[in-house]
């Protein structure tokens, strides 16, 4: 099966196409995104510059770079004569995120309904059907939380408005990290997966109303299954 989701969501993310991420500084930053938003790094671990310039093959310039851009994601965070370490998470961290994709991502699916191109249309179609054909039930859990990833993505990216796009993404991450931290004790993760064919399908006929309520279940739901299992 052809790999729709977004490739720099990937186990091994140096591996990109040169046009998709243009520098060493970029393609560290998406590395290690992808290892802080799966748990690869750990909440509160320490964060090795050095090991990880040495484990991506980058100097430590691009990797430094990097963790600033991921401090300003909340993804890191730095103390003085202490060092970097990936940020802690609280369940507080939940509601207040929740709080605004719950506004946010239903706006993203109404825009994308509403203004996306024909391109767009059948790419959402094709992701859709994608997910439709997944077998659930030999699928990794962390690679349906790629999925996942790819599904907000895409709709970001045809809502055509690139400062919503940011900000979702950055949300986005957050929630997913949330989201690994309790993948093993959730029992409906092929479910929440499962969800984005009728939310994508909707967006690619035009339907914005039915997109925007099926964003916000979305959401919500997701919410509710994190604290059903705290």
């Amino acid at each position: 099966m052809t790999k729709l989701y977004d490739p720099s969501v990937s186990a091994a993310p140096l591996d990109l196409d040169s046009s998709t991420v243009a520098s060493l500084a970029d393609k560290a930053y998406v590395a290690i995104r992808d290892r802080l938003i799966m748990l690869d790094i750990r909440p509160g671990d320490p964060i090795d510059d050095d090991e990880l310039a040495k484990d991506l093959g980058v100097g430590r310039t691009p990797v430094r770079e990097a963790l600033k851009r991921l401090e300003g994601d909340r993804l890191v965070v730095s103390y003085p004569r202490r060092g970097t370490f990936a940020t802690g998470m609280d369940i507080s961290d939940l509601a207040h995120i929740s709080d605004i994709r719950a506004q946010l991502e239903p706006l993203a699916a109404r825009r994308a309904a509403e203004r996306a191109v024909r391109t767009s249309f059948a790419e959402l179609e094709e992701l859709a059907a994608s997910i439709e054909h997944l077998d659930v039930a030999r699928t990794d859990r962390t690679e349906l939380m790629r999925w996942d990833l790819a599904v907000h993505r895409a709709i970001y990216r045809a809502g055509g408005n690139p400062h919503l796009e940011d900000v979702l993404i950055r949300y986005d991450n957050l929630a997913t990290r949330i989201f690994c931290l309790f993948l093993d004790r959730l029992p409906t993760v092929d479910e929440h997966v499962g969800e984005h064919v009728e939310l994508l399908r909707a967006i690619a006929a035009g339907d914005a109303d039915r997109a925007d309520e099926l964003a916000r279940e979305h959401v919500l739901g997701f919410e509710k299954a994190i604290r059903a299992v705290i």
